[in-house]
């Protein structure tokens, strides 16, 4: 591959557009880019993630993860194109399923914490949430790709386990939500 980035400051964006992979120019504060930056920002928050001590088998699911993310940030620079297929959010759904298998069910709520790689976890979580929203608000006005709508739905769900198994395997218990406290 070419070296692409041999300069970064292009100045093309001080005036509030940005390109697309395509070529065209839409305004930085477009539901389009705004996905782009949060899963850019999910993306990152995975990163300092894996700074945390991870067993190896759940820190080569959040690189999977990163380049996963990164193809839905090609998808959505580049109009029509299709990187995300169901077999990766297959891939999630296993994964989630193989955690919970060694997890207590959940009878409460809980609440963001424990380990500090559990509560980073959580905090991806939220930002997974708000990305999901921006993408389906996008949705309604342009075409963008259903797989990935599901791939950030359920990699959520895989965070919120993940952040559950973190804590199982340091021997950490989760922080039940109380009422009336």
């Amino acid at each position: 591959m070419a070296n692409r980035l041999t300069q970064i400051y292009t100045k093309t964006g001080d005036k509030g557009k940005t390109g697309l992979g395509d070529g065209s120019r839409v305004h930085k504060n477009s539901p389009r880019i705004d996905g782009l930056g949060s899963i850019d920002e999910l993306n990152s928050i995975i990163g300092l993630l894996l700074t945390e001590e991870i067993d190896e088998t759940h820190s080569q699911i959040l690189l999977k993860i990163q380049h996963d993310l990164f193809d839905i940030g090609g998808e959505l620079s580049i109009p029509n194109y299709i990187k995300i297929v169901t077999e990766k959010v297959e891939f999630l759904e296993h994964r989630i399923d193989k955690m919970n298998k060694n997890l207590e069910p959940l009878k409460d709520f809980i609440l963001p914490g424990g380990s500090k790689a559990s509560a980073i976890c959580h905090h991806a979580r939220t930002v997974c949430r708000r990305a999901e929203r921006i993408l389906f608000k996008l949705k309604d006005t342009e075409i963008i790709n259903e797989v990935s709508l599901k791939y950030i739905n359920r990699l959520s769900d895989f965070l919120f386990v993940l952040a559950r198994y973190l804590n199982h395997s340091k021997k950490i218990d989760d922080i039940l939500w109380q009422k009336n406290i």
